[in-house]
């Protein structure tokens, strides 16, 4: 594997903790696929340093203070900013969060995010998830996300016209998307070959209006459709 400078994945870390923030260096730069191109203590200076960098991939705290990671991550994929526009293709971003903020990582999934892993999560759960957002995959678990979104009581709402437009295949595929299986254990799983697969979450996603399979899974749990 080519694994000079120009090859490897380039990261932006953004934790308003140094202590934090210069363990995931250590960790990231250690990768022989990897490099950390840069720091940021907070949304604001990630933002400057997006335009500046233009990293592939951004680690970014959920809390943080003038400007917090949800904030960024709505202007990041707003793309009114110029210095922005002019920072293409815009990076992919991995939420760092804890349980008490879980509904904030949602939020930044809403607004463009890949994703969001744990601030408590092994190294190499870490590195294997910017490979895997790298690489055009979405990171969350939906186990943490049930517990986010079913956090407080709500009205269970009707199920949404455009989910009832789905065929019986699509909802089938639907709820094992929901359930975090990749398209290798659907196709195993349904004895459907990998292509058909992904066409089918192609179809699901331009029915339901949604980005990729993380808002698929946000989707499944916000609007409590049973899997």
């Amino acid at each position: 594997m080519n694994t000079s400078t120009q090859h490897k994945i380039s990261v932006l870390l953004v934790d308003d903790q140094q202590l934090f923030r210069s363990g995931l260096a250590i960790i990231v730069g250690a990768q022989p696929d990897m490099r950390v191109v840069a720091q940021a203590s907070d949304g604001t200076e990630a933002l400057e340093l997006i335009a500046t960098h233009t990293p592939d991939v951004v680690l970014m705290d959920v809390q943080m203070s003038p400007m917090d990671g949800v904030e960024a991550v709505r202007r990041l994929y707003a793309q009114t900013d110029a210095a922005l526009l002019k920072a293409r293709p815009l990076p992919k971003v991995i939420m760092l969060t804890t349980f008490d903020w879980d509904q904030h990582a949602a939020s930044a999934v809403r607004h463009g995010a890949s994703g969001f892993i744990l601030k408590d999560s092994t190294p190499e759960f870490v590195c294997e998830s910017i490979r895997a957002v790298h690489s055009g995959s979405s990171v969350i678990a939906p186990q943490n996300l049930a517990a986010l979104l079913d956090s407080e009581p709500v009205p269970v709402p009707e199920v949404p016209a455009a989910f009832c437009q789905l065929t019986e295949r699509e909802k089938e595929i639907f709820a094992t998307v929901s359930l975090g299986l990749t398209n290798q254990e659907i196709s195993t799983k349904l004895f459907l070959s990998e292509s058909t697969v992904k066409t089918h979450i192609g179809a699901i996603l331009r029915k339901l209006d949604l980005r990729d399979r993380v808002q698929i899974v946000v989707y499944s749990y916000e609007n409590k459709i049973s899997r």
